[in-house]
């Protein structure tokens, strides 16, 4: 049963890379139709991260702005989620918490499950708050999407940020009870660690996906969850924004639904927007989808919308949530757009050059080029220590 405390996501930002390479310009390159990637994967373009950013800058980025509003005397954690993590020991978290010159009296962690730990860090956050309602935590989930150049998975690279600030009376979405769960072990998508690219069977996670999306709305409705057509929208993790399609469809199909194409374009099409330019940011990606939804045109104030957040290997998770009235003046919809239209396009070769860049391993001082204009940057690893500063 719902409790009485109202717990929630009371502010969002996103942030994202200062390039970005458009979709026709790769298929000009590989000689594919267009309509594969605009109609078949429903992607326009993919942010690119400069030489001087990764998840700790685009992290801090999106950040900024919640802290900033909201202040730090409250934020008694921070959870970063990633599974394109920059160290094996040290949370990444730690690193934005130094950028923000937030309080020493904060506990911070890294959690990682592929896509699905955005949403783990959000319940952890959830949870903390309930035990204490005076405290607020700032989750934050960052990723960059990475494959092997001419992998069919290469065309649903991207990069970006969110920054989500959960409390008590939560101004944006208030979260609901119960949460439905279902994990599998599926080998349909890992990165080993002696890798910097993903391992992907794109049929296989296809495939997983709707596994776990049905599986997990069943145990949601077992635990006495709202009925579809309760929702008036849906948010599904997006590898590529059609994804989102076809996990509704099949949800509809598999519990007896009519599933034609504009009754899922009602529920899933006001969450596609920004990553259709963005790509695939792993665990931000259901988050930055909330963020389109919220920033649409249509009033979603007292509104259920559903969640259905999947990480690859397989864990997925379905949970619903109200929109709270009064939701607009909290919105940062022209800081949002903003972050992705100011995105330099690049060509090709200069993508590529983007994509195999690199820092020695050697131990050696190694500077970073000075290519962001985003308000913080990686300087450079020095003696095998990453480096940030204020750009």
């Amino acid at each position: 049963m719902q409790g009485d405390l109202a717990v929630g996501i009371h502010d969002l930002s996103v942030s994202t890379t200062q390039f970005a390479l458009t979709h026709e310009t790769l298929a000009a390159h590989n000689g594919a139709d267009i309509g594969k990637y605009h109609v078949g994967i429903g992607q326009r373009s993919m942010s690119v991260p400069a030489a001087d950013e990764d998840i700790v800058t685009m992290a801090a980025a999106a950040a900024a702005p919640v802290v900033g509003r909201a202040g730090a005397d409250r934020i008694r954690t921070i959870v970063f989620a990633t599974e394109s993590s920059i160290d094996q020991a040290k949370a990444a978290g730690i690193y934005v918490h130094s950028l923000l010159g937030m309080p020493s009296a904060t506990r911070v962690v890294e959690l990682k499950q592929a896509c699905y730990a955005g949403t783990a860090a959000l319940h952890f956050a959830a949870a903390l708050v309930r035990q204490d309602p005076s405290q607020q935590v700032l989750v934050i989930a960052s990723d960059v999407s990475r494959y092997e150049p001419d992998d069919p998975g290469e065309a649903t690279q991207g990069a970006a940020a969110v920054a989500m600030l959960v409390g008590a009376d939560p101004a944006l979405v208030r979260l609901e009870e119960p949460t439905g769960l279902f994990t599998a072990d599926i080998m349909d998508f890992w990165r080993p660690n002696y890798r910097t690219t993903a391992l992907v069977d794109g049929q296989e996670s296809i495939a997983a996906y709707l596994q776990a999306a049905e599986g997990a709305w069943k145990d949601y409705t077992e635990r006495g969850g709202r009925s579809l057509g309760e929702f008036r929208a849906f948010c599904y993790h997006q590898p590529f924004t059609r994804m989102a399609h076809k996990a509704h469809r099949h949800l509809l199909q598999s519990q007896g639904h009519a599933a034609d194409e504009d009754t899922v374009d009602r529920a899933v099409g006001g969450t596609t927007a920004y990553n259709a330019d963005i790509g695939n940011s792993y665990t931000a990606s259901m988050y930055i989808g909330l963020a389109a939804l919220l920033d649409s045109a249509e009033d979603l104030a007292g509104r259920p919308v559903g969640f259905l957040s999947y990480g690859s290997g397989s864990v997925a998770e379905f949970f619903a949530g109200t929109i709270v009235p009064g939701y607009r003046s909290e919105l940062r919809s022209g800081l949002h757009r903003d972050v992705i239209s100011r995105r330099r396009i690049v060509d090709f070769t200069r993508y590529r050059e983007l994509h195999a860049f690199s820092f020695p391993a050697d131990g050696g001082d190694h500077p970073a080029p000075r290519e962001t204009t985003g308000p913080y940057r990686l300087a450079g690893v020095f003696g095998h220590k990453r480096i940030y500063e204020p750009r």
